[in-house]
């Protein structure tokens, strides 16, 4: 008798698929915690106090985030500030924009030294990262081409766990080994996501494979259009205006997740390469860096149900949805506004914001701008009185990032690459600081609730 195999087939796998729903409600059951345990043990959910700042984990000098003051226990709503080692973001982007110059190497030599450099010391710190640029011999025809991923981060942190294999010293914790370690993933990784997405482009939209090298001569800016682009031709005011994203989006304190998840892995003694594919992977998360993901999604959205995007009420009324989980992906989130630290402003977004608006008119995105401005206008007046609250609400850097890796001709897979290609120069900051300054690992409480039982036989057991 002959077996029908396909059949015989779909029945295994509908039997297997039986057996793993069966087990996939004993764990839901598994993973349900009561929601006034938290409160009984007075857990600070996401490391958060009462009043909605960060638990201290921690002392640094890297970066310092202020977005509210603490008077007599009571948070009152602040500008919102962003420090590099002590100099303000906005000052650092207004002489970079005057002096028309690139200004990621130098920001990432401050977070890196503590200090401005002086144009020799910066010049050769650029001869440097120039001449780390280029990846090792056939990495990427071994690492990158193979087993192409659906997500550019994944491919992202295995490419920056395989530079383990091609480091005689990667396990040497050593201040000189670290240093130089960073500097080659901050001058290498910008090169991973570009080629990383050209071969996501061939193996998953059917592209033809365009496979470009840095130039040394290249900022971190141009070359990751220059690698990105099949034609590898930018402006030179599309290169500036990236310079200023990768600026503003390099560093934001210790206490973010994926820094705090880089000097986590870094307190336990860990390599760099482990500590750097961690924070990749935290900044993947659409709670984290993938943020301006879902702001881009929610805008589309918004243009393709609002009629007239030029109207408050039209606009308003979609936004009431989205608040009502209507519309969109349901979650009652108005994407790209609000945030954990900043209350009366966001200085990344208002910096972002300014330097954009000329391209956007300039590119046809005029339109677009006016409406990422109307939602960030018309936001925390809904919001309030759909929840009831008097919270104090600004646009974050999300709302109009994503906008300007449009106008930039950078693919939405890009945009939390692009956000991991600028970070890592603040982790690897923070990993060294952890190491020199600090020898305990990082361990806190969790509070067990399951009661004790008695071992049962497993014949015996029900």
């Amino acid at each position: 008798m002959q077996l029908n195999s396909k059949k015989y087939s779909n029945d295994h796998d509908d039997a297997i698929e039986n057996i793993f729903q069966e087990m996939l409600t004993d764990a839901k059951n598994a993973y349900v915690i009561p929601r006034e345990a938290f409160d009984k043990y007075h857990v600070k959910r996401g490391l958060r106090e009462m009043d909605g700042s960060g638990v201290r984990a921690g002392v640094t000098k890297v970066g310092n985030v202020h977005g509210y003051i603490i008077n007599e226990g009571e948070k009152t709503p602040d500008e919102g500030t962003l420090e590099y080692r002590g100099y303000e973001i906005s000052e650092l982007v207004g002489n970079f924009v005057r002096e028309n110059r690139f200004g990621f190497e130098e920001c990432a030599y401050l977070l890196f030294f503590g200090y401005l450099p002086t144009r020799e010391e910066l010049a050769h710190f650029n001869e440097l990262l120039a001449s780390y640029r280029r990846l090792p011999p056939r990495f990427t025809e071994d690492i990158i081409m193979k087993a192409p991923s659906r997500s550019i981060m994944n491919k992202m942190a295995t490419s920056v766990l395989s530079l383990y294999s091609y480091d005689d010293d990667p396990d040497g914790t050593d201040l000189e080994n670290m240093l130089h370690q960073s500097m080659e993933i901050v001058a290498r990784l910008p090169v991973i996501a570009a080629q990383s997405y050209a071969v996501y482009q061939n193996a998953f939209m059917d592209e033809s494979l365009n496979i470009h090298n840095p130039l040394e001569e290249l900022s971190t800016a141009e070359n990751f259009l220059r690698v990105l682009r099949p034609d590898s031709k930018y402006t030179d005011e599309e290169a500036k205006l990236l310079d200023i994203a990768l600026v503003i989006h390099a560093e934001h304190g210790g206490g973010n997740c994926s820094t705090f998840t880089c000097r986590t892995l870094s307190s336990s003694g860990t390599d760099t390469y482990s500590a750097i594919a961690a924070a990749i992977g935290a900044l993947k998360g659409p709670r984290h860096g993938g943020a301006n993901i879902k702001v881009q999604e929610m805008f589309d959205c918004i243009k393709e149900n609002v009629v007239n995007t030029k109207d408050d009420g039209e606009v308003s009324d979609f936004l009431l949805k989205l608040l009502r989980k209507e519309a969109g992906d349901r979650s009652g989130l108005i994407y790209g506004m609000g945030h954990a630290i900043y209350t009366k402003s966001d200085p990344r977004a208002v910096m972002l914001k300014q330097s954009a608006r000329k391209l956007a008119y300039d590119k046809g995105f005029g339109d677009d701008f006016e409406l990422l401005e109307r939602i960030e206008r018309l936001t925390p007046e809904l919001f309030n009185s759909y929840k009831g609250t008097e919270k104090d609400m600004c646009a974050n850097v999300d709302l109009y990032s994503g906008l300007v890796y449009r106008m930039l001709g950078i693919p939405t897979e890009m945009y939390t690459p692009l956000f991991a290609v600028a970070r890592v120069a603040g982790w690897c900051a923070h990993r060294m600081e952890e190491y020199c300054t600090s020898s305990r690992i990082i361990r806190p409480g969790y509070k067990c609730i399951s009661k004790s039982k008695k071992f049962v036989a497993i014949d015996d057991r029900i």
